[in-house]
């Protein structure tokens, strides 16, 4: 079964999209928070730890960086038997908004130790290797997209093509902006 891949800060109006992804036949692949407040709604998902055989460590700052994470978003059709003999399955839709850096670097007083917690790493990289993958792979970086991606689903039961590139682009936007957040830091 492929997978939807959801990791969100925000989780606002993403009970609507993941129930829309449910619907075109997609299993749900979460982390912490957000498996939770998918469980909390009444949907199935799938814990990352579980898919990879590995927990989340360091509280939570290691949790989908892990090769069958990343070689089910970046497969290409050509990949699929090797990705079935490693164990994993096809994720062709990655749902990542990233940690709010820039809110907390905005605050009177805010501990670098802090700020470092909210500089994310796993989120970029998946938005970016979802993003590269865009044939295969439709990534949503923003809750800002997901009544136009609800609509496609609806309507088209797949996130089309030139929708892809579309998205594709968007998270690479955001991935270069939120660098520059840090950088200016």
């Amino acid at each position: 079964m492929p997978y939807a891949l959801l990791s969100v800060t925000d989780k606002k109006d993403l009970i609507p999209l993941a129930t829309a992804i449910m619907r075109v036949g997609y299993g749900l692949l979460s982390t912490g928070g957000t498996a939770k407040h998918l469980r909390d709604a009444g949907l199935a998902v799938e814990d990352v730890s579980d898919c990879t055989q590995f927990p989340e460590i360091f509280g939570g700052r290691v949790k989908t960086l892990h090769p069958k994470i990343f070689a089910g978003i970046l497969r290409r059709e050509k990949d699929l038997p090797q990705l079935k003999k490693l164990g994993g399955s096809p994720i062709p839709l990655v749902v990542v908004n990233l940690y709010a850096f820039e809110d907390t670097v905005a605050k009177p007083g805010v501990e670098e130790a802090e700020a470092i917690e909210k500089i994310d790493i796993g989120g970029p990289s998946l938005l970016r290797a979802a993003a590269k993958n865009w044939e295969m792979t439709s990534v949503i970086s923003s809750p800002s997209q997901y009544s136009k991606v609800i609509e496609e689903l609806e309507d088209h039961k797949t996130i089309r093509r030139e929708m892809r590139w579309d998205l594709a682009k968007e998270a690479f936007g955001k991935t270069a902006a939120y660098g520059v957040a840090i950088s200016r830091w």
